[in-house]
């Protein structure tokens, strides 16, 4: 058997490209603003994670600029040998303090974070339970550890009971979930979440990638917004959504942080964060705390467009948050929809399994504090049109 034959056999690509509806790596030649550029043409952008409007603000990239002129365009090593700069270590300082933790940590990237983490933390005696709809970096990260991984039905505090009944009384357990679903944009029920692990003596670690910076009175994520921040024990999130930078970071308890200092393969082998992105990431953070309004506006667009693309007829599912699908059901008429609306002047993300499950492909859209109303009503029209044309609504 050839190693290769399982991509010579691959057809989807293929197939998917072959109708002309081929719907990723599509490219753009702008910045990630409200509005992009691709193929020669404007499209409003609901495809981003780009949620407060800061991956092309001013005072991010000068900082991020300052930052290159200083440092160079990277630290040529890992953060254990020659990798830790200043600006590494005051950004984790930060980062503690704003998450309200003794200490924080970062990564290259936020798939790193979960990847490194995991795999350092669960051993032969330990037992991860996890949300089937976990995000693939902490599947991934879990099966490299040595541990048991045991899955519960989404969201379904039932199931998460029976799991973590079936875990060994005298195992470590840690109970890992996203707070925000990238996918559904539906909210980890954590008061529940928190009661069930202490109940059965788990750990819990929020995956906060898509809630920093947009849940919480103050942006600190899911666990803020609940109201549950000091019984959550490790709280991950990237720099790659509202930080508008590209890394990662983990919070929590600074015996725990040290430990996954010196034992997470992802951070100890791998290149340090490059001094722009952390320079980057930090203002961002500086405009996080002391502007407050680009939550709230964000908030605003988010609920605009809950409430109309539910009026036009289309399945939002249990969207929470400023990530909102539209539920299609069929990948061939997912793909159709996506590349109708490329043509319409609008840039969403197409889903479909192993993403979400079979059957229930999905149209993802996102938003940010800096789309006005007129990019939103402008996007409604091309929704309308198409959906009508496609039969789902």
């Amino acid at each position: 058997m050839d190693v290769f034959r399982k991509a010579l056999d691959y057809q989807l690509a293929r197939t998917v490209r072959a109708a002309g509806i081929y719907p990723y790596f599509r490219e753009i030649t702008s910045a990630q603003d409200p509005v992009v550029t691709s193929d020669g043409r404007e499209l409003v952008m609901l495809g981003s994670n780009n949620y407060l409007g800061l991956t092309n603000d001013p005072e991010v990239k000068a900082a991020s600029h300052a930052a290159l002129e200083r440092y160079g365009t990277g630290c040529a090593g890992s953060r254990l040998l020659n990798g830790t700069l200043d600006i590494h270590v005051r950004l984790e300082e930060r980062l503690a303090a704003f998450m309200h933790r003794e200490a924080a940590l970062t990564f290259s990237t936020g798939f790193q974070v979960n990847l490194g983490v995991l795999s350092c933390l669960l051993d032969r005696h330990d037992t991860a339970i996890l949300d089937a709809l976990d995000h693939a970096c902490i599947v991934d990260g879990a099966r490299l550890g040595f541990g048991r991984i045991l899955k519960f039905k989404h969201n379904d505090m039932a199931s998460l009971d029976q799991k973590l009944a079936a875990a060994a009384p005298d195992s470590g357990k840690l109970v890992v979930v996203d707070g925000v679903f990238s996918m559904e944009g539906d909210l980890a029920p954590l008061p529940e979440i928190v009661r069930l692990s202490k109940q059965y003596g788990a750990r819990l670690m929020v995956d906060d990638a898509h809630g920093i910076g947009v849940l919480g009175a103050s942006g600190r994520g899911t666990a803020e917004h609940f109201g549950v921040e000091s019984d959550v024990d490790l709280v991950m999130g990237t720099f790659s959504k509202s930080l508008a930078a590209i890394g990662g970071f983990v919070a929590g308890d600074a015996p725990v942080i040290d430990f996954i200092k010196h034992h997470a393969r992802t951070e100890i082998f791998s290149a340090a964060p490059p001094p722009a992105s952390i320079a980057a990431a930090a203002k961002a953070l500086e405009i996080v705390e002391r502007e407050p309004e680009r939550r709230k506006q964000l908030w605003e667009n988010t609920a605009y467009m809950k409430r109309e693309l539910r009026a036009l007829g289309f399945d939002t599912g249990e969207s929470e948050s400023p990530v909102i699908p539209i539920v299609v059901g069929e990948d061939l008429r997912t793909f159709q929809m996506v590349h109708r609306l490329h043509e319409e002047g609008v840039f969403v993300n197409c889903v479909i399994s192993p993403a979400v499950p079979v059957g229930r492909a999905m149209v993802r859209t996102s938003y940010m504090a800096t789309h006005t109303r007129a990019h939103l009503d402008r996007a409604l029209d091309a929704l309308g049109r198409v959906g009508r044309e496609l039969g789902l609504r």
